[in-house]
C-alpha cells in the first residue's frame, strides 16, 4: 500500500515496497541492541557508586527506561504465567514487546514505515510465537502434550482434532493480522492529517499513535503469555 514519501526511496536501486520492512526491522534491532548496550554501561557505572546502583538515577536514562519496562512486564508475566513461568519465559516476552513497540513507534517518524506495517513481519512474529509455545508444550509435557488435541472423550477425538488444529493454526494468523491492521490504520490516518493540516492537529494523532503502538505491543505479548501458559500447563 502506498503511504507517500519514504526516506528509503532515496537509496538508489532500493525497492522500498519489497525490502523496506526488512531494512526497517534491521534498524529496529540495531536500536534495541544499542539501547541495551547503553543501559548495561550505565548499570555498570552505577554499581561502582557507594549505593552499588540500588538507588535509581535522578533523571531518565537508558537504564531507568529498561528497568521500568522490565518491572511492569515482569509483573504482568507473573499474573498471567505465575512466578515460575515468568522466570523462565519473561526474556522472550520482553524481547518481543520491545521489538514490536519500537517497530510501531518508528512509523510515527514522517517518511518512515514501521516494520509492523507489513504482513511479512507480523506473520513472522506470529509464526515464531506459534512454534515457540508448541515447543514449550512438548518440552514441558513430552508427547503427552499432543493428547490435548484429541480432547477428553475418545469417540470425539476425530472432531476435536480438527477443531484444535484449526484453533492453533488461526492463532499466528490472528496475531499477525491484528497487529498489522491496527498499525497500518494508525499510520495511514496520521499520514493523512499530516498532509492536510501539518501544524497543530497532527499532535493529537501522534498521541493516539503512541497509545496504539503501546496497546498493540501489549496485546501481542499478552496473548503470547497466555499461549505459553496454556501449553506449559500439565493439566492437558
Amino acid at each position: 500500500m502506498e503511504h507517500g514519501f519514504n526516506w528509503l526511496s532515496l537509496i538508489p536501486g532500493f525497492d522500498v515496497h519489497a525490502h523496506g520492512h526488512v531494512l526497517m526491522a534491521a534498524v529496529v534491532v540495531v536500536l534495541v541492541f544499542s539501547g541495551a548496550w547503553m543501559a548495561r554501561l550505565q548499570l555498570n557505572a552505577a554499581r561502582k557508586r557507594e549505593d552499588e546502583g540500588l538507588i535509581p538515577d535522578g533523571k531518565l536514562t537508558f537504564r531507568n527506561l529498561f528497568e521500568i519496562l522490565a518491572e511492569k512486564l515482569y509483573a504482568l508475566a507473573v499474573n498471567v504465567m505465575g512466578k515460575h513461568g515468568a522466570e523462565r519465559y519473561f526474556p522472550i516476552v520482553g524481547a518481543l514487546f520491545i521489538f514490536i513497540f519500537l517497530s510501531n513507534l518508528i512509523g510515527m517518524i514522517p517518511g518512515l514505515l514501521p516494520p509492523t506495517d507489513n504482513l511479512n513481519t507480523t506473520f513472522a512474529l506470529g509464526l515464531f510465537v506459534f512454534l515457540y509455545y508448541n515447543y514449550v508444550g512438548l518440552r514441558e509435557n513430552g508427547l503427552a502434550y499432543l493428547k490435548h488435541f484429541a480432547g477428553p472423550i475418545l469417540w470425539l477425538a476425530p472432531l476435536m482434532l480438527i477443531v484444535e488444529i484449526a484453533s492453533h493454526v488461526f492463532r499466528p494468523i490472528s496475531l499477525g493480522l491484528r497487529l498489522r491492521g491496527n498499525i497500518m490504520g494508525d499510520h495511514v490516518v496520521l499520514g493523512i492529517f499530516n498532509d492536510l493540516v501539518p501544524i497543530g492537529i497532527p499532535f493529537i494523532f501522534y498521541g493516539i499513535g503512541l497509545f496504539v503502538a503501546l496497546v498493540q505491543a501489549f496485546v501481542f505479548c499478552l496473548m503470547t503469555m497466555v499461549y505459553i501458559s496454556l501449553s506449559a500447563s500439565h493439566d492437558h
